[in-house]
C-alpha cells in the first residue's frame, strides 16, 4: 500500500554516515549525562579532551543538519511519487508526521535529546510550502537560515549593550535537574525525560537557532530533490564540486569569527545572538563540505565500496536511531551499567565505534531477509493504513 519513493544509494549511505556520527557523539556525551571521570592519568585526560574537541568539530551541529537535509529530500521524493499517480501526498504526510511524533516520544523516554519529535512538528511547515516555485522556496530557506529571530535580539541588544542577561533558560533543566539519569530507577528516567528533559531540549533547540535552521534545511532538501542533485550525472557532480569549494571558503572565515567572537565583543547581550548566528552558519557550511565530499567520493573506487557498507544502516535509520537510544541509556545511565562513572571520551568513542559496526552488520543481515527495517515497516504500514492502492 502506498508507493515507495525511488531509492538513491548515495542518500542511504549518507544517512548511514549521519547515524554513525550521531552514535559517536552521543556516546562521548554519555547520552547527555555529562560527567568528567576523576582521577584519570594525565595522558588519558588530555587524550579525552582531544577526542571531544575533534569529534564535535567534525560532527557537532552537522550530523543532525545532514538528517534535516535528507528529511526534506525524502519528502520531495515521496510527494513526487504520489503526484505521478495523480494524488496529493500532503494529507497523508501530515498523518505520517504524527506517527513519527509518536516514535519520537517513545525514543524520548530513553534519550531526552531525541530529534524525531522536533522534526515531526517542524515538518508540518513543509505542507503549505510544498508547491512553491523553486525561487520562492530558496528565498524562504535563505531567510530562515539567516536566523531572523536572532537579528531581532541583536538589534535590541545593541540598544542596551550593557544590559545584564542571565543564563539561557534551558540550563535550569540540565545538571542537577536531570540527576534522575544517575539513579537506579528506569521509571524515574522515563518520567524525567518526558517532562524536565523534553522541555529543556525544546528550549535549547530554540536558543541555539535549531528551529529556523532545521526548517531551512528541510526546504533545501526539497530543492535538492527537485534538481536531482543526488542523482548520478555530470550536472550533480559539477554542483557538488562547486559546493565543496564555496562551502570551504565560507567555513574558514566563519569558524575563525566564531572562535574570536569572545575576544572581539565584550557585551554578553550582543555576543549571544551573534554567537548563535555565526555558529549556525559555520555548522551549515561545514555540513555542506561533508556532504559534498561524501557524494564525490561515492562515485567510484575502493572508498566507494567502503561507503556503501553504510547504506543498510541508512535504510534502517529510524530503527537504528531508536535502538541506539535504548542501548546507550542502558550502558551509561544509573538504571543500567552506569558506565558514565568510569568512561571518558576516548573509551566512549571506542564503545560508539563498536556499537556502530554492530548496527551496520545487523542492518545488512536484516535487509537480506526483509524489504525494510522493523520500525520502517511499521511506519510505512501505519502511514498507508486505509489506503486502497497497492504499493
Amino acid at each position: 500500500m502506498g508507493s515507495q519513493a525511488p531509492r538513491l544509494d548515495v542518500v542511504d549511505a549518507l544517512r548511514g554516515f549521519a547515524i554513525v556520527s550521531i552514535m559517536l557523539l552521543h556516546n562521548i556525551e554519555h547520552f547527555d549525562l555529562y560527567y568528567v571521570v576523576p582521577g584519570l592519568p594525565p595522558w588519558l585526560a588530555a587524550l579525552d579532551n582531544v577526542v571531544w574537541e575533534v569529534a564535535f568539530f567534525l560532527f557537532g551541529g552537522k550530523s543532525y543538519a545532514i538528517f534535516a537535509l535528507l528529511f526534506g529530500l525524502t519528502f520531495h521524493l515521496q510527494s513526487q511519487a504520489r503526484k505521478e499517480r495523480g494524488e496529493d501526498f500532503r494529507t497523508r504526510y501530515g498523518w505520517r508526521l504524527l506517527i513519527l511524533f509518536g516514535f519520537g516520544m517513545l525514543n524520548s523516554m530513553f534519550y531526552h535529546g531525541d530529534i524525531l519529535t522536533i522534526y515531526a512538528v517542524i515538518g508540518l511547515c513543509l505542507l503549505p510550502v510544498a508547491r512553491l516555485r523553486d525561487w520562492a522556496l530558496l528565498a524562504l530557506a535563505a531567510i530562515l537560515m539567516l536566523q531572523p529571530y536572532e537579528w531581532l535580539v541583536l538589534v535590541d541588544a545593541l540598544r542596551q549593550p550593557d544590559a545584564i542577561i542571565g543564563d539561557p533558560d534551558s540550563w535550569q533543566y540540565f545538571g542537577r535537574m536531570n540527576a534522575y539519569l544517575t539513579g537506579d530507577s528506569l521509571l524515574r528516567v522515563w518520567a524525567g525525560n518526558l517532562t524536565n528533559g523534553k522541555l529543556g531540549v525544546i528550549l535549547w533547540s530554540w536558543e541555539n537557532g535549531r528551529v529556523f535552521q532545521i526548517l531551512s534545511l528541510f526546504m533545501l532538501g526539497m530543492l535538492a530533490g527537485r534538481r536531482g542533485l543526488f542523482e548520478a550525472g555530470a550536472h550533480s557532480m559539477r554542483f557538488w564540486r562547486r559546493t565543496l569549494l564555496v562551502a570551504t571558503l565560507l567555513f574558514l572565515p566563519l569558524y575563525s569569527i566564531r572562535m574570536l567572537l569572545p575576544d572581539w565583543v565584550a557585551s554578553t547581550a550582543v555576543r549571544r545572538p551573534l554567537g548563535v548566528m555565526v555558529a549556525s552558519w559555520s555548522n551549515f557550511a561545514f555540513m555542506l563540505v561533508l556532504v559534498a565530499c561524501f557524494v564525490l567520493l561515492y562515485q567510484g573506487g575502493a572508498l566507494t565500496r567502503a561507503l556503501r557498507l553504510l547504506a543498510p544502516l541508512g535504510r534502517m535509520s529510524l530503527t537504528s536511531y531508536f535502538t541506539q537510544s535504548i542501548i546507550g541509556s542502558f550502558i551509561y545511565y544509573g538504571f543500567g551499567l552506569g558506565l558514565y562513572q568510569v568512561t571518558g571520551a576516548t573509551v566512549c568513542l571506542l564503545i560508539g565505534a563498536v556499537l556502530a559496526a554492530l548496527q551496520c552488520a545487523f542492518c545488512a543481515w536484516w535487509l537480506r531477509r526483509h524489504a525494510q527495517g522493523p520500525l520502517e515497516q511499521l511506519w510505512h504500514r501505519a502511514t498507508w493504513i486505509g489506503a486502497r492502492q497497492a504499493a
